[in-house]
């Protein structure tokens, strides 16, 4: 039987609830963190392609992919293992490990953000724009990838879109409290990604022109 290491249990847990409460089949990677020894991170995949991440008491297993939903059962039951790994599953890159906070703002300030976006898709979605309908998955789209922040730093301009405020409003990193002083939020970026950082985690995303794909030369079968 392998331990899944994790000591910060009520921190992993509400990690994976919200996690699974927001996609009960997502997975979980867990990632020991050599710098802050006895931590390990807890990354997984947002349905609206948003990594997220938090780190937790505990060495955990150095690097293994596991089903949320199982983990969260284990720990839930008090067990030590880790369930079956589901290394091969995990596609999806990382952020740098170092980076740059370019700004600080409110938390408050962001659950406004996420307040007004969910006023105006409850509001398109009873009344259509424009007095036309509009599809739901359109109007979901269009509303996430809608640019909420703009920081400027440095002669370069970072974008925080809806798909980072939401992550980090749903996946309970800002906190209950509304008007702590701990309750700053950092806008980082590390090298084309761009991050929310809130008392409680972080949410990543690459920008998009990052993402486009090369041709691989010599490779008949891709």
């Amino acid at each position: 039987m392998e331990p899944h290491g994790l000591t910060g249990i009520a921190d992993a847990g509400a990690f994976l609830a919200r996690l699974t409460r927001l996609d009960p089949g997502a997975l979980v990677r867990l990632r020991s963190d050599p710098v802050a020894g006895g931590r390990a991170g807890l990354w997984a995949r947002l349905p609206w392609s948003v990594l997220v991440t938090r780190g937790v008491a505990g060495a955990g297993p150095d690097d293994a992919t596991v089903s949320a939903a199982e983990l969260l059962a284990e720990l839930d039951r008090g067990g030590p293992a880790l369930p079956a790994r589901r290394d091969a599953q995990w596609r999806w890159p990382l952020p740098p490990a170092t980076g740059r906070v370019v700004e600080t703002m409110p938390g408050a300030d962001l659950r406004d953000v996420a307040a007004a976006a969910a006023g105006t898709l409850r509001s398109a979605e009873s009344g259509g724009v424009g007095g036309r309908a509009v599809g739901q998955r359109a109007l979901r789209d269009a509303l996430l990838d809608h640019v909420a922040v703009v920081v400027t730093a440095s002669d370069s301009r970072v974008e925080v879109t809806q798909r980072l405020v939401q992550a980090v409003v749903r996946m309970g990193f800002l906190g209950r409290s509304a008007g702590a002083e701990s309750d700053g939020v950092q806008v980082r970026v590390a090298g084309r990604w761009t991050g929310l950082s809130g008392p409680f985690g972080t949410a990543w995303s690459r920008s998009v022109d990052s993402l486009m794909l090369s041709p691989v030369q010599d490779q008949p079968n891709g």
